[in-house]
C-alpha cells in the first residue's frame, strides 16, 4: 500500500509516549530511516488516560536520572518542534508521618543534589505554608521537588511526533503490525495488515500489549515478557472555591501532593483536585481465563470500582478537607502495565539478536523522555550513557512465570510508595527456585532472600528472634539479625563457615579457539590450566561491563563465573560474538555451589575429601567429598582460607550434612556481604558498574594494554591511562551513627560533594562501618578526612590506604 516504507532502519512496534519518545531520539541522533507503527491513534493506550505527572524523586540513581532528563527535555520541547504543551511545573510536596519516611527523603534529596537538583526539606510549618489547605498536625516534616508538575500526554507524545517527522522519521497509525521473521544475517521483517517492512532492528514498545507482542520474538530466541496488567483509577473532582482564590492570589497552581504513607498522590486539577491512589485492596486484570486481554483497547476504559479506594478517599479528604466540600465530576480507572518490580524493561531483549524492548512503564509519562534516551543509546551505540542495570530487561530470568508476575504486580502496585529497607524482603511470590539443601537451610533458621529467583539465608535466626516482616522496616543497622551476622562473621574469622550459595551463574566454554576467543573479550589475560583469575569485559569507553571467575580446566576448556542475577546478562556477552565451532552451555541450574571458609576449613575438609589441600590459591581440582564427586575451588568471596566446592545437585545434602558434622557454622549473605567488604571485594552492579571505567575501579592490574588483541575499551582505556582518572576507588572508615552508608550516599569535602559511595556495610573483623566509593581522584590519599552522607547526617570518614582494610597482605587467605 502506499505511503509504507518498504525498508527501515528500525521499526517501533507501539504509539505511546515511550515509542514515539525512542523514534524521536533516534531521529536526534542522526537515524532518521526508522518507522513507528501505532495500530490505532498515537496515544491510543496507557499514554491516553495516564495522569501526567512528572515526578523526578527516586531512590534508584538510574530511574531518577531518566526522570530528571525528562523534566528538561519536557521543559524546552515545545519551542525546540514548535508544539505548545500545557506542562505546568508547579513543584511537589511529598509528606513523611514518621521518621524512616524522612531519612527515605534526606537520601533522595541527597541523590538529587549530586545530580543538580535543587530538593528541599521542610518541617510541617514550612509544608503548611506552601500547600495552605493542608492539616499538618500528624506529619513528621516533609520533601519539596521544585521540578516536580504535570503534563497533558497527547500534546507531550504529539509534540515528540511532530519533532521526529521534522527530522524524517516516519510514524504509520492504524497500521497493526501483525508478526516478525528474522533472517540468517538478523535483520528483520515486520509484518503489518498493510504490509511488510524490511529493518536492521525491531523494538518492543507495545506498552500493556507488549506481552502479546513478545510472543513473535520466542521462534527466534524470546521469552515471555515478564508483566501483567493493573487497575489504576484516578477521580476528579468538581471545581472548589478554595483552590480558585488561591490560584488567583499566589498566579500559580498548587504544589502536587503525595501522601506517599497513605498511598495516594492529590494534584490541583483546573480549580478542583486529581486524586489517585494506590490501594493495597487492588485489581488485576487480563490475567485468568475468565477476564482475556481483548484485541483492541484503544481509548476504552474499565467501569468506576470506588469502593476499592473508599479509604483513600476519605483520608485525602482529612488531609486537605477542601477535598470535602465538593463533588466527583469524573473517574478514569484504566490499564497500566506492571513488571514484577514495579520498573520498566528497557533495552535488549533477551536471548534475541537485534531486538529491543521499552515497555511496561508504570510511569511512562515521568520517564517517556529518559527512555526514548536510554533506547536510542542502545540501539545506536550498544550501551547507555548511564548504567540501566535497574531497567535491564535480562535482570528477568527463567522464574517469572505468569503466577509470579500477577503475584508481585499486585504486590508492588499495593506499596507503591513503599520504603525499601536494606534488610526487608517483599513476601509475595517466593520459593520459585530452591537449593537442593533448602529444607535443611530453613531448619537451621534460615532467613532467606531472592536472588535471580533462587532463596537464599540472609541470616541464621535462633528460637525466640523476630524473624517478622515489621521487625526489618528501618534503615539502622541493629535488629533482630545483628547479633547473628557478628557471630555468623566470628565463626568465619575464628573456625570455620559454610554458606550454601544456590544460582551461582556458571558457563561451561569449550573448542577449538575458545582461549583465542576469550583473550579479545577480556581486557587482561587468561589463566594456566587448572588455575583460575578475575576477568573483565569492558564496553568501548572503557567502563566496565560485567566481571566473571574464569577457571581454565584445559587449553581450550574454561569454565565462567558470575554473579546470579548476571545470568542472562553475561551469557549474552560471550553467545552475541561466539564463532561458530565454539559450544557455550549455560549450567546454572545443574550445579550446586557452597563456600567452606575459614582458618579451620582446611582442618574440616581434611576429613571429608581425597583432594590435595596443599594446593594453592587459585587452584582447583576435581576429587570426592564425603565420597560424592565435586569439584574443589580454592578461593573464598569472604577473604579467608577455604574453598567452594561445586557438586551435582543430587549430592549436595550429603556433602552439606558431611560439612555441618565436621564443625562448620552456616552463614547467610548478609555475614559475606560484610566480610568481603572488609576485603574490598567488588559487588557487581554495585561497586561494578558501567558508570564507572577499569581504572576508575581500580582495577588496572587486570588490564593488559600491551597485549595483541584489540579488546573492547582498549583504545578508550590507552586515552585514560595517558589523561588520568577523574574519579578513583577508595575504601572509607566511617563513623558511622545507627546506619551504614548506603549506594550512592554523597561524599563531602569543604561543602562541595565530591564523591559517592558504592556499597557500605559494618565490619565486624575490623569493627568499623566501612564504605566502598568512588572519589575526585586528588583526594583518593590515604588519610583525607572526607564526610559521607548517610539518611541526612554528614558522618567523618577518612580515606584507607590501598589494599584490603582486613589481612592486607592476604596472609590468611593464602595459609
Amino acid at each position: 500500500m502506499s505511503g509504507l516504507p518498504s525498508t527501515a532502519r528500525v521499526v517501533i512496534i507501539g504509539g505511546g509516549v515511550v515509542g514515539v519518545s525512542a523514534l524521536y531520539h533516534l531521529a536526534k541522533a542522526g537515524w532518521s530511516d526508522c518507522v513507528l507503527l501505532e495500530k490505532n491513534e498515537l496515544t491510543a493506550g496507557s499514554t491516553w488516560h495516564a495522569a501526567g505527572n512528572v515526578p523526578t524523586f527516586s531512590t534508584s540513581w538510574s530511574i531518577m536520572n531518566m526522570q530528571r532528563y525528562s523534566t528538561e527535555l519536557y521543559a524546552r520541547l515545545g519551542e525546540e518542534v514548535d508544539y505548545p504543551m500545557n506542562y505546568h511545573v508547579t513543584g511537589s510536596i511529598r509528606l513523611a508521618h514518621n521518621k524512616e519516611r524522612m531519612q527515605e527523603f534526606e537520601r533522595a534529596a541527597s541523590m538529587g543534589r549530586y545530580q543538580g537538583m535543587e530538593i528541599e526539606i521542610l518541617t510541617p510549618e514550612q509544608a503548611k505554608e506552601r500547600y495552605p489547605l493542608l492539616e499538618t498536625h500528624d506529619l513528621e516534616g516533609a520533601l519539596y521537588d521544585p521540578h516536580d508538575g504535570d503534563i497533558d500526554p497527547a500534546q507531550l507524545t504529539q509534540a515528540l511526533a511532530k519533532g521526529a517527522r521534522d527530522m524524517g522519521a516516519k510514524i504509520q497509525r492504524f497500521c497493526p503490525a501483525t508478526g516478525v521473521t528474522q533472517h540468517e544475517d538478523g535483520s528483520w521483517t515486520v509484518h503489518t495488515e498493510k504490509g511488510d517492512i524490511a529493518c536492521d532492528y525491531v523494538a518492543n514498545a507495545a506498552g500493556y500489549y507488549a506481552q502479546r507482542v513478545g510472543e513473535w520474538f520466542k521462534p527466534y530466541g524470546g521469552r515471555t515478557v515478564p508483566m501483567m496488567v493493573m487497575s489504576h483509577q484516578y477521580l476528579l473532582s468538581e471545581e472548589v472555591p478554595e483552590v480558585e482564590a488561591l490560584t488567583k492570589e499566589r498566579g500559580s497552581k498548587l504544589p502536587l501532593l503525595r501522601d506517599v504513607d497513605s498511598s495516594y498522590y492529590l494534584r490541583q486539577e483546573k480549580h478542583g483536585f486529581n486524586l489517585g491512589p494506590y490501594e493495597a485492596t487492588c485489581k488485576a486484570h487480563w490475567h485468568v481465563d475468565g477476564d482475556p486481554m481483548p484485541e483492541d483497547f484503544s481509548f476504552q476504559l474499565y467501569p468506576d470500582d470506588l469502593d476499592r479506594i473508599e479509604w483513600h478517599i476519605e483520608d485525602a479528604m482529612a488531609r486537605v478537607p477542601a477535598l470535602a466540600t465538593t463533588g466527583i465530576s469524573r473517574v478514569i480507572n484504566g490499564p497500566i502495565p506492571y513488571a514484577p518490580d514495579g520498573l520498566p524493561l528497557i533495552g535488549p531483549m533477551p536471548g534475541v539478536k537485534n531486538a529491543f524492548e521499552a515497555c511496561v512503564f508504570t510511569f511512562g509519562i515521568a520517564q517517556g523522555g529518559g527512555a526514548g534516551k536510554v533506547l536510542a543509546e542502545w540501539i545506536v551505540e550498544g550501551r547507555t550513557e548511564w548504567d540501566m542495570w535497574a531497567c535491564d530487561p535480562r535482570r528477568f530470568t527463567d522464574y517469572t512465570d505468569h503466577d509470579y508476575c500477577v503475584d508481585k504486580g499486585m504486590e508492588v502496585y499495593g506499596n507503591e510508595y513503599a520504603m525499601h529497607f536494606p534488610h526487608h524482603e517483599w513476601p509475595a511470590a517466593r520459593d520459585k527456585k530452591l537449593s537442593a539443601v533448602h529444607d535443611r537451610i530453613k531448619a537451621l533458621g534460615g532467613v532467606m532472600g531472592a536472588y535471580n529467583g533462587w532463596e537464599r539465608a540472609n541470616w541464621f535466626a535462633l528460637e525466640g528472634d523476630d524473624t517478622s516482616e515489621d521487625s526489618t522496616r528501618t534503615w539502622d543497622r541493629a535488629g533482630p539479625w545483628q547479633p547473628r551476622i557478628q557471630a555468623e562473621c566470628e565463626a568465619v574469622r575464628d573456625s570455620v563457615g559454610v554458606l550454601d550459595l544456590p544460582g551461582f551463574s556458571r558457563f561451561n566454554l569449550q573448542g577449538e579457539g575458545a582461549a583465542e576467543f576469550l583473550r579479545g573479550m577480556i581486557t587482561g589475560g587468561l589463566p594456566k590450566a587448572g588455575r583460575m583469575n578475575l576477568v573483565y569485559f569492558s564496553d568501548d569507553r572503557g567502563r566496565i561491563l560485567t566481571e566473571m571467575s574464569c577457571l581454565r580446566l584445559g587449553d581450550d576448556h574454561f569454565t565462567l563465573i558470575t554473579a546470579s542475577v548476571a545470568q542472562w546478562h553475561d551469557f549474552e556477552i560471550l553467545k552475541q560474538p561466539l564463532p561458530a565451532g565454539l559450544i557455550l552451555e549455560d549450567q546454572t541450574t545443574k550445579i550446586g555451589t557452597m563456600i567452606v571458609t575459614g582458618p579451620k576449613s582446611r582442618q574440616l575438609m581434611a576429613g571429608l575429601t581425597d583432594a590435595d589441600l596443599s594446593l594453592g590459591w587459585l587452584s582447583h581440582q576435581n576429587a570426592t567429598v564425603a565420597g560424592k564427586p565435586a569439584f574443589l575451588v580454592r578461593v573464598s568471596f569472604a577473604g579467608e582460607l577455604g574453598w567452594e566446592v561445586h557438586c551435582a545437585n543430587a549430592d549436595q545434602p550429603e556433602i552439606y550434612a558431611a560439612i555441618l558434622a565436621g564443625g562448620a557454622t552456616p552463614f547467610g549473605m548478609y555475614a559475606l556481604n560484610a566480610l568481603r567488604i572488609e576485603k574490598g571485594y567488588r559487588s557487581w552492579k554495585g561497586d561494578l558498574s558501567s558508570d564507572y571505567s577499569l581504572f576508575e575501579a581500580g582495577l588496572a592490574r587486570f588490564v593488559k594494554l600491551d597485549k595483541a588483541q584489540d579488546f573492547c575499551g582498549k583504545a578508550a582505556l590507552q586515552a585514560e591511562l595517558q589523561q588520568g582518572v577523574k574519579k578513583a576507588f577508595v575504601t572509607l572508615i566511617v563513623e558511622a551513627g545507627d546506619a551504614d552508608a548506603p549506594p550512592m550516599s554523597c561524599i563531602w569535602k569543604e561543602g562541595e560533594i565530591v564523591g559517592e559511595t558504592t556499597s557500605g556495610a559494618w565490619g565486624y573483623r575490623v569493627n568499623a562501618s566501612v564504605a566502598l566509593g568512588m572519589l575526585r581522584a586528588d583526594l583518593a590519599v590515604p588519610g583525607t578526612e572526607l564526610e559521607v552522607e548517610i539518611y541526612g547526617q554528614k558522618c567523618r570518614a577518612v580515606v584507607q590506604a590501598e589494599g584490603p582494610l582486613w589481612d592486607p597482605a592476604n596472609e590468611r587467605l593464602r595459609a
